[in-house]
């Protein structure tokens, strides 16, 4: 079995005569022990009973401690662990989540993020405000290793709740969301299938394909809290690779595919611009660690896209680049840029 599927991989149907709880909260782990305690915490302080809820961590083979040891002792028997038989990687893992998920809503909860007391509460209600939806989302936060809050608010997302009604288009030019703040009914990764083509950039492209089918609800409370800046996981190899770049235009390609012919011209040029800006700060944010990974991100924004925005971002790099500034870091990096790879340009 290849690790990253070129289509979306099945997901099989539950069988309906078993009993079913309303949501299943799936954990997918891999090396990020130092945060699963603080996870399952944020999930068991608003468990309502193993009859309306189940909660499960996947285990991908980590190798940084014992993680069954930790979901016993923070669960209690109250959270199931299953283990790979091997390393399959990240989208083989979020597959095998959805298929042993059996409620009928599913929240994937990345085992170093969290969740704020009230997050399924919120989503229960958005879906029996908005039945016809076939995800809902809150609003949500960036927060560093430690916890501390990096962002007051996302300026991407509406100030208003409800159903996102152009959430498509919105979606098609830029990532609206981070996995946390997500939870998508089951019977939609039934129709639709799980995540596949790349390994970062494939919650985007998921994302957007729902948009291409159902309606998207949505509540601006910050419910959720998505972990950045602790320098583990996909995120950060791929930035010091430069994989991100291909992936992202990978991404941007299968999106068009979404879209209403008549806008995927402007909407192919405006996301490849935006993220040819993105990927620029993602190199301002590798300055003073690793400048031959920070080049390399700068190199892949001009291919990705020639316009004078890009232009007036490589320039402004080269200028920190070659006046030093890079050295004045001696190896620390400062809490701004060290966000901003993260974070895209408003």
């Amino acid at each position: 079995m290849v690790r990253i599927p070129e289509s979306p991989p099945l997901i099989k149907r539950v069988d309906k005569s078993d009993e079913r709880p309303l949501w299943s909260v799936m954990i997918p782990v891999y090396n990020c022990l130092s945060y699963l305690k603080e996870t399952l915490e944020s999930v068991l302080s608003q468990d309502t009973g193993d009859m309306f809820m189940q909660i499960e961590v996947i285990d991908d083979c980590s190798t940084d401690g014992d993680v069954q040891r930790v979901v016993h002792e923070v669960g209690k028997g109250r959270v199931s662990y299953f283990r790979q038989p091997q390393n399959c990687g990240s989208l083989r893992n979020f597959e095998t989540c959805i298929n042993r998920a059996r409620g009928h809503y599913v929240h994937l909860l990345h085992g170093d993020d969290r969740v704020k007391n009230g997050y399924y509460a919120e989503i229960e209600k958005l879906f029996a405000l908005h039945p016809a939806a076939g995800a809902a989302f809150t609003d949500y936060r960036y927060i560093n290793h430690v916890g501390e809050i990096l962002m007051i608010r996302n300026p991407k997302l509406p100030e208003q709740g409800g159903i996102v009604s152009d959430f498509l288009t919105r979606s098609a030019k830029h990532q609206l969301l981070q996995p946390p703040a997500i939870t998508v009914k089951r019977s939609v990764y039934e129709s639709l299938g799980s995540f596949y083509a790349v390994h970062y950039g494939e919650d985007w492209e998921m994302w957007t394909r729902i948009a291409s089918r159902f309606p998207i609800a949505y509540s601006p409370k910050p419910m959720a809290f998505y972990r950045v800046a602790h320098g583990i996981g996909i995120t950060n190899n791929s930035f010091r690779s430069g994989q991100n770049i291909k992936d992202i235009n990978k991404v941007i390609s299968i999106i068009q595919n979404y879209l209403p012919e008549e806008i995927r011209s402007s909407s192919l040029r405006e996301a490849k611009n935006y993220y040819a800006v993105y990927s620029i700060r993602v190199a301002n944010g590798l300055l003073g660690e690793n400048s031959q990974a920070a080049v390399k991100q700068v190199q892949g924004a001009w291919e990705m896209s020639k316009t004078f925005s890009t232009l007036f971002w490589m320039l402004r790099f080269y200028i920190m680049y070659y006046s030093g500034i890079k050295t004045l870091f001696k190896g620390k990096v400062p809490e701004y840029f060290k966000i901003s790879r993260y974070m895209a340009p408003n």
